[in-house]
């Protein structure tokens, strides 16, 4: 996720970045400019046509359908954010659950009990990286403090399951041991239930995009939409039908581009949720809670 300063308006309105929307839909706003051009030369230096023509009756049906596109791009864009927030709050969940997780073991546990408790320490800061690199299409790089590559060898499926496993067996063991209670295993294990918990609303947002009919619908509206604004106005507008044309298609279009990148957060692009970098956060917090244990 890229980082900015909010207050700093020039500065985000002349910056561009790989993900701008503007060089993405270049290539297109061309094509749509040589269109509109096409319309202006067959209209006004072809065919004549003036103000009076009836092509002009168009642009009534033309100002319907942008209302009726508007509302459908507001809640597009709505729904994408949605997901995008709803994302963020489950890596936030996984913040607040690795805190009290290490916090009520490093209360448990005995002071000496050093070795037990690096080892949660361990598993804890691990998990982040493995639900990142699950969540993502491509294996995210890990820059890490600790070398976890004996872990990783063990964790070959479901990385974030097959972590959690790892500690709940841990914990049976500690309870066997003596050192945990009953009710202190409950406490523990309803806790530990919540990373999966965060991994399974991770997954669901991933594995269920937005129906395809309703993105692809919306596409076709925009292009017919864009295509139909030159006829209805190049008589009134003349040769301004066609950068307007090219302006408008590329609000339109970004707005759709934008929501189909923030629809799913976990793919490590621009304007996606930090995974990695809320891992490393969790490290640290897990480190600064051990040192102090």
């Amino acid at each position: 996720m890229r980082a900015y300063n909010t207050k700093n308006f020039l500065k985000i309105l002349i910056s561009l970045h790989k993900s701008d929307t503007l060089s993405i839909l270049f290539p297109t706003m061309l094509l749509v400019g040589v269109y509109s051009y096409g319309i202006y030369y067959l209209e006004v230096e072809y065919l004549h046509l003036t103000s009076k023509s009836s092509v002009i009756n168009i642009g009534m049906i033309h100002s319907l359908l942008g209302f009726v596109l508007s509302l459908l791009l507001v809640f597009r864009t709505n729904t994408a954010y949605d997901r995008w927030w709803e994302g963020r709050k489950l890596w936030g969940k996984l913040v607040n659950d690795s805190r009290n997780f290490m916090i009520k073991m490093s209360s448990i546990l005995d002071d000496k009990d050093i070795k037990t408790k690096t080892q949660i320490a361990r598993y804890l800061k691990l998990f982040p990286h493995l639900l990142a690199t699950h969540l993502s299409k491509e294996s995210t790089r890990l820059v890490l403090d600790e070398d976890f590559t004996d872990l990783k060898k063990e964790l070959k499926h479901h990385g974030p399951a097959e972590l959690v496993f790892l500690m709940t067996k841990k914990l049976f063991q500690l309870k066997k041991e003596g050192k945990i209670s009953e009710t202190e295993m409950l406490v523990l294990d309803t806790q530990l239930s919540g990373f999966l918990d965060v991994c399974g609303g991770c997954e669901r947002i991933k594995n269920t995009p937005i129906p395809y009919s309703y993105s692809s619908f919306i596409k076709k509206f925009i292009v017919f939409y864009v295509l139909a604004l030159p006829i209805a106005n190049v008589v009134n507008l003349g040769v301004f039908m066609i950068p307007i044309t090219m302006f408008v298609y590329y609000v339109l279009m970004s707005l759709e581009l934008i929501a189909e990148e923030i629809e799913d957060p976990f793919n490590n692009d621009e304007n996606d949720i930090p995974m990695e970098s809320i891992a490393q956060n969790i490290e640290r917090n897990i480190d600064l809670i051990l040192n102090k244990a």
